[in-house]
């Protein structure tokens, strides 16, 4: 029999799937209803939500309550994506509800996360790797919307709020005061810098080292798998380059250029046009924390926060 606890909030939850005494049980009776023979299953320590490895070849994603979007979202991606892309991703195996809670049992895919191996990659393959992850990028935005077009929030939706409480939200996170006012400009501008009323496309908003796994092939590092589709919405294309950018490019022209090259863009577009409205999504992100852009010093490096958008994307010409 499944039994699930009432959780109140994040902090119960994390309390709760910290002990795996508490959900070991649960995890089990769900392997038993999809019919996967799990053995000594194992909790994955990164995500929002409980993630088990239950046999070495399945998955089982553990939604509570609060994050049923999130659920709703990731099984309406897999399924619009399912054989669609170069590149692997899940397959779903079983799903089901209770007490509020959902899960989703998925394919393990072979590779090592990001996270765990990208400081080690050799610079020539930290190019490769961008340029695959641009193409994915771009073949995922290239799929029908399908069902994931009533996913919300819609485009507009996301961006009123984010707009409204960003302000508050940097100076919180300790954005130095003298970047403060450029901060509001950029938000004054948002109306005219991000497309709001355009077709959108997919996007996972996170393409972030955690959610790539990596294998070498043939003496070299390469793209293997993209993993977790939780917070996929509907939205401006360029919104999906900003993990890498942030995270992977460090603001070399090589890496950048290699991004962009395999998202199918010239370097000649990555103009001042693009470069505005790459930092405004930047600052608009649902995860922004601009104390994590993956360039050492970023803050003593430049006069003011406009000047971020040239370090993080220089020019290619």
């Amino acid at each position: 029999m499944i039994e699930l606890p009432r959780i109140a909030n994040k902090t119960d939850f994390a309390r709760w799937r910290a002990d795996p005494r508490r959900w070991s049980s649960t995890v089990g009776e769900i392997a038993r209803l999809a019919n996967v023979p799990a053995r000594a299953f194992s909790a994955f320590e990164t995500g929002t939500n409980l993630v088990v490895d239950l046999d070495g070849k399945s998955v089982l994603k553990l939604f509570p309550p609060m994050f049923r979007s999130q659920f709703v979202s990731e099984r309406a991606t897999l399924r619009q994506l399912d054989g669609k892309l170069s590149v692997a991703i899940p397959r779903m195996v079983a799903e089901g509800e209770h007490d509020g809670w959902c899960w989703l049992v998925m394919t393990k895919l072979d590779g090592i996360a990001g996270s765990e191996v990208w400081s080690a990659v050799p610079e020539e393959e930290k190019e490769l790797i961008l340029q695959e992850i641009g193409q994915a990028i771009a073949e995922v935005q290239s799929v029908p919307l399908g069902d994931l077009a009533s996913v919300e929030p819609a485009w507009p939706d996301f961006i009123e709020p984010q707009v409204a409480g960003w302000l508050d939200r940097h100076r919180s996170q300790g954005l130095p005061p003298r970047f403060l006012s450029d901060l509001r400009e950029l938000l004054s501008d948002v109306p005219s810098v991000v497309p709001l009323d355009q077709p959108g496309v997919i996007l996972t908003g996170e393409w972030i080292p955690e959610n790539f796994l990596l294998s070498e092939d043939g003496g070299r590092w390469k793209l293997a798998a993209v993993i977790d589709f939780g917070d996929v919405m509907v939205g401006w294309r360029e919104y999906d380059l900003l993990g890498p950018s942030a995270f992977m490019c460090a603001g070399l022209p090589g890496r950048v250029r290699s991004l962009l090259r395999g998202y199918g863009m010239a370097p000649h577009e990555s103009d001042a046009a693009l470069r505005r409205r790459l930092l405004t999504l930047m600052v608009l992100h649902r995860a922004s924390d601009l104390r994590n852009v993956a360039i050492d010093g970023w803050q003593d490096r430049v006069q003011s926060l406009f000047d971020l958008e040239d370090l993080v994307w220089p020019s290619l010409d």
